[in-house]
């Protein structure tokens, strides 16, 4: 996975995206329009170790998985990452 090294204004660490890109209960979404290009962006939302809900937008090939874009979750979408976590548990 390849990180784009943009974090003083979020202070967001590269490990946490890691883990949150990671965490087994995450969840990720396809894209809603599609992209031209060889790799489609796709979304995800992810907990880390240490409990910070994150919002992560991704590239992907089908091969490694390349961070684009991040930022903590808004209320709605730990709402509901916390009630697919739920159901998943």
């Amino acid at each position: 996975m390849e990180i784009d090294v943009q974090l003083e204004p979020q202070k967001i660490q590269p490990h946490e995206l890691e883990e949150a890109f990671e965490d087994p209960f995450s969840v990720r979404f396809l894209p809603d329009s599609p992209r031209k290009g060889p790799a489609s962006r796709h979304y995800a939302l992810g907990r880390t170790v240490a409990d910070r809900y994150l919002f992560l937008s991704f590239a992907t090939d089908c091969k490694p998985a390349r961070i684009v874009a991040f930022r903590d979750m808004s209320e709605a979408e730990r709402r509901f990452y916390d009630r697919r976590y739920a159901e998943l548990r």
